[in-house]
This record gives C-alpha cells, structure tokens and sequence, in this order.
C-alpha cells in the first residue's frame, strides 16, 4: 500500500511524498493517524538548519535513531488508530499517515481521551520532566521564559504546585493570554522597556539579591539565558529546558552569578524514566492523568491537512505570534 510522509528534504524545504508501505511484518501493527503534532522547538531547529550533525536525531525513539541527513522525516507526536483492531493509541512517530510500529511503542489510550488531547502527550512529558528537575516548593516565586506550548503547559503544572507568585514572560501576545489563563499571575513581554521593573514589582525586590527562586528558560532564544540568570534569587535555581542546536550561547559568568550561588540545571526529557523510576509508558499515563483539567485541544490554533504541510511550517517560521500549537490531519 501507499502512504503520505511529511519530509524535509532540506533546510526550509517541506515534501509530502507518497511512499510504499510494505505488509507489516510479524509483531509489528500498522496504525492509520489521525493527527500529529508539530513541534515549534526542536522541529524549527530541523527545518531551519540549526540542528548539530554530531548526534542521532533522537537516540531514545526507534524512528529517529539515526544521524542528522536530508532528505529528513522527522515529528515525535503522533495518534492513530490500530488498523486490525481500531485501539486509539499514541506514538513518538513521524509524520506520516500510517506506519508500522512494535506493541510496546505504542502507548494505548483510555476510554474518554481525544485525539486532541492525546497528540499534546510528548509536550506534557516534556513539561513534567521540568517539573521534576525544578523541585518547585510551597511558597516559592518562579518564572518562566517562553510560552510556547512546552512553556504553557509547565506554567499550567507550576500553577497546581502552590507557589507564592508565578510571572512568565513571552514576545508574543496570543502565548502571553493563554498563560494567564492556565495559571500565571502576570505575563510580560521580555522586550518592553519596563519588562523588569514590572518583574521587581511583582516579586516585591527590596534587595539586590531577591528575585525568583525558581526560573525556568524555554524560550529556545539563548539570549533570553542571561535575562533568566538576572531574574534569580540568591541560590535560585535556573533549568534550562531550551534545546538551542548549534546557535552559539553566549554567557554572562561574572560577578552576580558567582557571588549569588545559582543553580544551573540542565534537564532533558529522554532520561525522565530513569529518574523518576517509571517507563516511557507509565510516565504518559501519569500525564493523561491530569490532562483532562489542562483543556489542551484549546491550545490548537491550526489544524492543516498533511497535503499543506509546508504552509504549517511556514506559519510556524515566519509569523509565530499568530500560533500556538499546530497539527497535521490526516484523512
């Protein structure tokens, strides 16, 4: 049979190519997808060229493990049903309308949960993972730069963890309301002259060392690492959750840093599992858990038929203020 896969055969060049799918094989399914979500981070990096060549694209997803080349079929965010048996299921799959894959890459999903809410499940892991790696207590202020959907949803997390302030910051309006609505009690745009004083204000700064005690940066901006150092309290935590590929991160070290005992962690959602002592698959239950109460289909600004890919990464490029979360569909 044929199929529709999305490809990047170069940098800023989206096909969508028509391929044969051969039989699946014995102890593989085929799955027929329904939607898969594009990712406005680490797709971008692909598609604009500034992805490192020196490691696999994903050496932690079957589908990916493979050095950085073009032609590239790349997405992690995919759900479909099983074809034999009709099961809705997710999987960190590319974009393709159907394709084969083993039962335990699979991750079934329960009576009651959409497409919709499914296709949110990598971004939600991701979120988690930056829950954990934050440890954000009572009481604390936090902040957070960037509000694409990875940042929103660890916003919407940080929002149920009882913190005494939660300010976020992003350049872009559509992200800025969307994140007062999951939980922020203030949004400012990073850019504005007064972006800092209205930060001190809110946090209530009377000292040079106050600040938030945790901030996270997932902007995906390297610039915007420096303006999270400087939002830190004296032993502030800062993780980074940004994956910058190869643009060059230039840091301010010097002084405030040094003498203010800040945390720099580094967190990165392949080696959650690990961590928290769960599989890949118990950790998306425990995020389909709680998705219900997030109303993430809400987050879907664009929907484009696989057919219009290259619009959808189009708009994700050149005019990201109008979007937040688009998605591929499939007929």
């Amino acid at each position: 049979m044929k199929r529709r896969s999305v490809y990047l055969d170069a940098p800023g060049k989206i096909v969508v190519r028509e391929e044969e799918l051969p039989e699946p094989p014995a102890g593989r399914m085929l799955v027929k997808t329904i939607i898969s979500a594009i990712s406005s981070g680490t797709e971008l990096l692909f598609y604009r060229g500034e992805a490192p060549e020196d490691i696999p694209v994903d050496e932690t997803i079957p589908a990916l493990n493979h050095p950085l080349a073009y032609p590239l079929k790349y997405g992690y965010a995919a759900v479909g049903r099983i074809v034999e048996t009709g099961r809705l299921v997710f999987a960190f799959n590319p974009h393709e309308d159907h394709f084969l894959a083993a039962p335990d890459e699979l991750i079934p999903l329960p009576e009651g949960v959409s497409a919709e809410q499914a296709v949110f499940l990598a971004s939600l892991q991701t979120a988690l993972n930056f829950l954990v790696d934050g440890r954000p207590r009572n009481g604390e202020t936090a902040a957070v730069m960037g509000q694409g959907v990875p940042g929103l949803l660890t916003t919407a997390l940080l929002a149920r963890q009882g913190l005494k302030r939660l300010v976020t910051f992003d350049r872009h309006e559509l992200r800025r309301a969307h994140s007062l609505r999951l939980g922020a009690d203030a949004s400012l745009d990073p850019d504005s002259h007064d972006a800092r004083l209205k930060f001190d204000g809110l946090i209530g700064k009377r000292r040079p060392e106050d600040g938030a005690d945790l901030v996270y940066e997932l902007s995906g901006n390297p610039e915007a690492l420096d303006r999270a150092l400087a939002c830190a309290a004296c032993g502030g935590r800062v993780v980074v959750g940004s994956w910058y590929g190869s643009k060059p991160v230039s840091l301010n070290l010097g002084g405030r840093f040094h003498r203010s005992r800040l945390q720099l962690i580094n967190s990165q959602v392949s080696s959650l599992c690990a961590k928290v002592q769960m599989s890949a698959g118990d950790c998306l239950k425990l995020c389909l858990a709680g998705s219900g109460e997030l109303g993430l289909p809400s987050l879907i600004s664009h929907r484009f038929p696989v057919e219009r890919a290259r619009e959808a990464y189009e708009l994700l490029d050149e005019r990201p203020g109008e979007a937040l979360q688009v998605v591929l569909t499939y007929e």
